[in-house]
């Protein structure tokens, strides 16, 4: 399945997702979008679902030597996940990867500060989070991010992408209590390859989304 761009992906997977609501499995939803690309998708979900949006932001740790090569991930002031079978591959270790833990845990608070505006995050406690994002490869940013939710006491958490790699929904499957994927390709390559039109998404399109919220 290749879709045309984030808003009809986030169509065609708020509609999967409209039916589980209305067979009662996401009581009182909150949506939470991974930005920057999964708050357009996010958007339609939130829409749907008449649920209110907002943000979980996560950043991948990338490899010192090919940054969009991610051998980790941190979310919200939790310690980093690191995936150890890639850094073992590499011959990487924790201890070299910490100045790349600062600088992404710099760029997280940014995005936090010029997302929310002074903005407390949603109350989950009660709620079924929904975390939204526009797709997963290795699934170590996705992972960091439902791990952090677990201590803001969601009554659920469910997972919702409009595609990933069948290897990071096996891993996913562990992390939340549902896992909704409209398509799992294999071979997968990158996120970026199931949609026509896959524009970067920038913080001005972010904030425009949070606002019409």
């Amino acid at each position: 399945m290749q879709f045309r761009d984030r808003r009809e992906a986030g169509q065609i997977l708020a509609e999967r997702l409209r039916v589980l609501q209305e067979k009662g499995a996401l009581p009182e939803p909150v949506v939470l979008a991974l930005p920057r690309g999964g708050v357009i998708v996010a958007e339609e979900v939130a829409r749907a679902l008449q649920a209110p949006l907002d943000v979980l932001v996560a950043r991948k740790i990338g490899a010192p030597f090919q940054p969009e090569l991610g051998v980790g991930a941190i979310a919200g002031d939790d310690a980093p996940l690191f995936d150890k079978r890639t850094l073992d591959q590499l011959g990487l270790t924790e201890v070299e990867l910490a100045p790349v833990v600062a600088r992404e845990r710099e760029e997280l608070r940014r995005r936090e500060g010029l997302y929310r505006q002074g903005r407390p995050a949603l109350e989950l406690e009660g709620h079924t989070a929904v975390v939204v994002d526009d797709g997963v490869a290795t699934g170590v940013t996705a992972r960091a991010a439902l791990r952090s939710l677990h201590q803001r006491h969601p009554e659920r958490i469910a997972l919702a992408v409009p595609v990933c790699s069948p290897e990071a929904f096996g891993l996913l499957r562990h992390e939340a209590d549902d896992v909704v994927c409209l398509d799992r390709p294999s071979p997968f390559t990158a996120v970026g390859l199931w949609y026509e039109d896959f524009e970067q998404v920038t913080d001005d399109d972010v904030l425009a989304v949070l606002q019409r919220q």
